[in-house]
């Protein structure tokens, strides 16, 4: 990411409408107005997957405003957080165009700007608990947010075809079935949510993985009427499941956090995933 000033800033909302600039009374009765700071964001997708007249549509940054005092009463509202809305309204303060629906965002994308506010906002120490994948000693670990985010762009593999904005094509192994599959956004991430607390209340089984699979297939064999893929996700086997899910996870942008680790109990040093906490975006 890099730190840019706020002239000739692309994207930015009408003047009388922006709320990174504050005016405030002076003394003797000047004013003066403060304008936060801004950056732009690398996003793992490139804009390469948003359709046309998108505001991201092929662009490789997004721009954000450094978290304000405002932005931390967000953060620590009770209600917004019992709720499970508060990093929503986190992305619609910090985002600077506001024709950008975080709802809409991918999925990496919106990793990648929660990731770069909480740098902004609290700094890039991230201090957490890590397990050691070869002894399994638990110790407390300081890492820099900076040094350890990945971009993970997506790759096609072996046997995928991109069609178009978001959509992917691949031929399942098992029963040979073409399948047309979209990327997940914002929106399917509080739909599934939303799926698994309604289940939970009414205590159901949990069904994350198909829930998931009914929101990225779109058409089976060329049809995307709802009892066809119903039908077919139900009954899919395993095997095309593992597969559906292999090539999701490649062409899927994202942005990892990872870092090399080493532990002192044994000595062994491992690449390790930074495990997100409640203290990544509340430490202490």
């Amino acid at each position: 990411m890099s730190i840019r000033n706020n002239e000739d800033r692309l994207g930015a909302v009408p003047t009388g409408d922006d709320p990174i600039a504050t005016t405030q009374e002076g003394t003797g009765g000047a004013s003066f107005a403060y304008v936060a700071p801004t950056e732009h964001v690398e996003i793992p997708s490139g804009g390469r997957y948003y359709p046309a007249g998108h505001p991201l549509h092929n662009e490789a940054t997004i721009e954000i405003r450094y978290m304000t005092a405002k932005d931390e009463d967000i953060m620590t509202s009770p209600s917004l957080i019992k709720k499970g809305i508060v990093l929503d309204r986190l992305l619609k303060s910090v985002i600077v165009n506001r024709d950008i629906n975080p709802d809409h965002l991918l999925i990496g994308d919106k990793n990648a700007i929660l990731i770069d506010s909480r740098i902004t906002g609290y700094g890039s120490e991230y201090t957490v608990t890590v397990t050691c994948p070869i002894c399994g000693t638990n110790a407390k670990q300081t890492f820099d947010l900076e040094e350890s985010k990945r971009i993970q762009p997506g790759e096609l593999c072996e046997g995928v075809h991109h069609l178009s904005g978001d959509l992917f094509q691949t031929t399942l192994p098992k029963t040979k079935v073409k399948i047309e599959f979209g990327l997940l956004t914002g929106a399917d991430e509080k739909r599934i949510l939303q799926l698994s607390e309604a289940k939970k209340k009414k205590n159901l089984p949990e069904t994350a993985f198909t829930d998931q699979l009914r929101l990225i297939i779109r058409t089976v064999n060329g049809s995307n009427k709802l009892e066809d893929l119903n039908s077919f996700i139900t009954n899919m086997p395993v095997l095309d499941g593992r597969h559906l899910r292999k090539v999701y996870n490649a062409v899927a942008p994202d942005l990892q956090l990872s870092t090399s680790y080493t532990c002192e109990t044994c000595n062994s040093e491992e690449e390790v995933d930074l495990p997100l906490t409640a203290e990544f975006f509340w430490p202490r």
